[in-house]
């Protein structure tokens, strides 16, 4: 991609537009070149997990992360990517103020949207025993705060509920109704446990649905277009190409302490040409030398 382009897809009102043609599908990145390699593959949205964000540090999904360093990933993937970014900011950092400067440093740097949770701090992996949910009503307050931070309408509040695993079912559509009262424009439901959940959700529940199709989990893995003939508007897939890449780098990383030399997986690993055009180092070349030229 040239550091000139025009982006015309990125952003809230990107994500707003997609979102009428059709079930967005944001497979998960975790940095800029995984975004330019999604972007690159036929992806038209992208999605940044929180638990992402901590395993790419070596660390785990356990509330460990700082604001600033969600906000400098976020900025590192949308100064390369011409496509909108949906962000976990998982609980929001903390209560209503800091929910405020969560809102406002993701749209500063350049998130289209962000879903934030219901769980009690230390949020834990959604798909893990032993989580807690907030009070609704605590819940409540966060999503006014959020809504009336933002400065963009167009950008997304996407409301996560946990309570499947904690309270049952109804208590998640009930949590999901209410989160829609307070302003968010979409529902997450963590963690449901089989189709006829998703069914039941997306039936009881007016309002753009998005569903997390993570991998080992406790959700079935329905594809795009079964999701999208149930109801749901969205669809992420948090660490598919990064639990990938992790396999990928454990092999070689093994064949070259025990060969010394990597020439038996030469086939395996990218050239230098491709990497070249997947971060548009000519384009980078090109407009270095149209702005030297305009100086003559």
């Amino acid at each position: 991609m040239s550091i000139l382009s025009d982006n015309k897809n990125k952003g809230p009102k990107g994500l707003r537009t997609l979102l009428k043609k059709g079930i967005v599908a944001a497979p998960g990145v975790f940095n800029g070149i995984s975004a330019e390699l999604a972007e690159r593959s036929g992806a038209r949205a992208l999605y940044l997990s929180g638990s992402g964000v901590a395993g790419a540090m070596g660390l785990p999904d356990l509330s460990v992360t700082t604001l600033d360093e969600l906000a400098e990933k976020v900025r590192e993937i949308t100064a390369v990517t011409t496509l909108p970014l949906i962000v976990d900011v998982d609980t929001g950092f903390g209560e209503v103020l800091n929910v405020m400067r969560t809102v406002r440093l993701m749209e500063q740097s350049g998130a289209a949207a962000m879903h934030m949770e219901d769980q009690v701090l230390p949020k834990k992996c959604g798909h893990l025993p032993g989580k807690m949910v907030i009070p609704q009503e605590e819940m409540v307050l966060k999503i006014k705060a959020a809504v009336k931070a933002r400065k963009d309408s167009d950008f997304m509040i996407i409301a996560r509920t946990d309570a499947r695993a904690v309270e049952g079912l109804d208590s998640a559509i009930a949590r999901a109704k209410v989160y829609l009262k307070a302003g968010a424009d979409a529902i997450f439901s963590e963690a449901l446990e089989n189709e006829s959940e998703f069914r039941k959700f997306a039936k009881e529940v007016k309002a753009p649905l998005l569903a997390n199709m993570t991998e080992f989990g406790k959700s079935p893995l329905l594809s795009s277009k079964e999701l999208e003939s149930i109801g749901y508007r969205m669809v992420i897939f948090p660490l598919t190409a990064f639990r990938a890449s992790l396999l990928t780098m454990e092999s070689v990383y093994k064949e070259l302490a025990a060969a010394g030399t990597q020439r038996s997986i030469m086939g395996k690993l990218m050239t230098r040409k491709k990497f070249y055009e997947v971060i548009g180092y000519d384009e980078y070349e090109k407009d270095d030398a149209a702005i030297f030229s305009s100086k003559k």
